[in-house]
């Protein structure tokens, strides 16, 4: 019976909540956002009942426009057998991405990509469901030919060609078992936002920055790039805050050009920078490049806006980069996030996802459990962007237990949000 089912519904959801009341998310870019997701559910006839869910992420308005996306997709699920597109989902990866009229509105960015993405990662949670285990423990008990078999090497063979993809996984074949079982026991690396949005005062960074370091996390960030006199008074802060051996992260959130960039980070230095994020726009490889060879030895990070696998080959190959930040729902989905991190074990640069947002702490916390067990196999200079907010809505919310992120052990993606949350910030435009 199972082997029939199909798929029989692809539902969409415009959930929007309020959190620039609290001016929570706000940076210098950014400075009223109303976290959101795109979201749907996956339903079929399966007498198993599972379903898959997904979604993209915005900050409040377009978010119609991208739930839009998501359903312009239902002709490509409705009626297709569940099995036989769960065994296949590198091909169901490209049936969708190299749609030549869906493609033709980016190519291979912007919302539509953002759709796939939302559907691909649907299918995953639907498929780890299936097979009753977490999607980070389900990825890595794949075989090295099955994981490059997810991924479109197409724009990237001039960096990486699936014969390094299969060795780079062959390499990580041995010992899986036993990194499983580290994960599960010691968890992974976190990192904390939560003291640092612009928008917040003098008071509630100090205690914030306080509660971060007594929470147990050894690396904060801080929004910048509105005012540098504010910059330097906040960093200050944070820094008696925290004292010398905590690490603090800055994120201009694309606020500069090359030269403001340069100039800014500079008045910065004193503070011990960890990393600056964004320092300008993220389709700016050669401004990337640029300022990273004039701030060193300050690092670079970059990531959470870069739209697909091929600008960051470009910001690997020209050095705009020395942490790489995946983000589980602005590529395509699950696959080509396996692709970058691929291109990262190649480039030998970390990978420290963005998250924070609507579901983003719980999606990318099993694409970095996976790469460490099944890619890299070390968590030196790794760590996961956390922030405490909105995981209450979810039915599997990630645990953050001394600084580090506990490893999920429910079924799935960890991206399926309750009913009454879907109920209650469901987005109804009034006339």
């Amino acid at each position: 019976m199972t082997g029939w089912s199909r798929i029989t519904a692809v539902d969409t959801y415009d959930i929007r909540f309020p959190t620039s009341q609290q001016l929570d998310g706000s940076d210098a870019m950014n400075p009223d956002p109303d976290y959101s997701a795109a979201y749907l559910v996956i339903r079929t006839d399966d007498p198993d009942g599972h379903e898959g869910h997904g979604f993209a992420f915005t900050i409040g308005r377009g978010n119609d426009v991208q739930t839009a996306a998501i359903g312009a997709l239902r002709p490509y699920l409705i009626g297709r057998p569940v099995s036989a597109t769960l065994a296949d989902l590198g091909g169901m990866w490209r049936e969708l991405v190299h749609d030549s009229q869906l493609r033709w509105l980016g190519p291979e960015k912007g919302v539509m990509h953002m759709a796939i993405g939302a559907v691909i990662n649907a299918l995953w949670d639907l498929a780890a469901k299936r097979a009753g285990l977490p999607l980070w423990r389900l990825l890595s008990r794949m075989t090295p030919e099955e994981l490059v078999d997810l991924v479109d090497f197409r724009y990237l063979t001039d960096a990486l060609t699936r014969d390094e993809a299969l060795e780079i996984l062959r390499r990580g074949a041995d010992g899986r078992a036993e990194r499983e079982a580290e994960i599960l026991r010691g968890g992974y690396p976190a990192y904390t936002t939560s003291p640092g949005w612009l928008g917040y005062d003098d008071d509630k960074l100090r205690r914030l920055c306080r509660e971060a370091v007594d929470d147990g996390f050894d690396l904060i960030k801080l929004k910048v790039g509105a005012d540098l006199d504010d910059d330097r008074r906040r960093l200050r802060i944070a820094r008696e805050e925290c004292g010398p051996d905590i690490r603090i992260a800055i994120d201009a959130n694309q606020r500069w050009d090359v030269p403001d960039a340069i100039e800014w980070i500079g008045a910065l230095s004193p503070y011990q920078i960890w990393w600056v994020e964004e320092p300008t726009s993220p389709d700016d490889v050669l401004g990337h490049a640029a300022i990273a060879k004039a701030i060193a030895p300050i690092p670079v990070a970059t990531g959470e806006h870069v739209q697909n696998r091929i600008v960051f080959k470009q910001l690997l190959q020209l050095g705009g980069l020395s942490f790489l930040q995946i983000d589980a729902a602005r590529v395509a989905g699950v696959n080509e996030n396996i692709a970058i991190l691929l291109l990262a074990a190649k480039f030998g640069v970390p990978v420290c996802p963005h998250a924070g947002g609507v579901g983003l702490c719980e999606l990318v916390q099993h694409l970095s459990m996976f790469d460490f067990v099944a890619i890299s196999q070390t968590q030196q200079d790794r760590t996961i962007e956390y922030v405490d907010h909105l995981h209450e809505h979810f039915a599997d919310p990630v645990v953050v237990r001394g600084g580090r992120y506990q490893a999920p052990t429910a079924p799935g993606f960890s991206s399926t949000m309750l009913p009454a949350s879907l109920a209650a910030y469901s987005h109804i435009d009034l006339p």
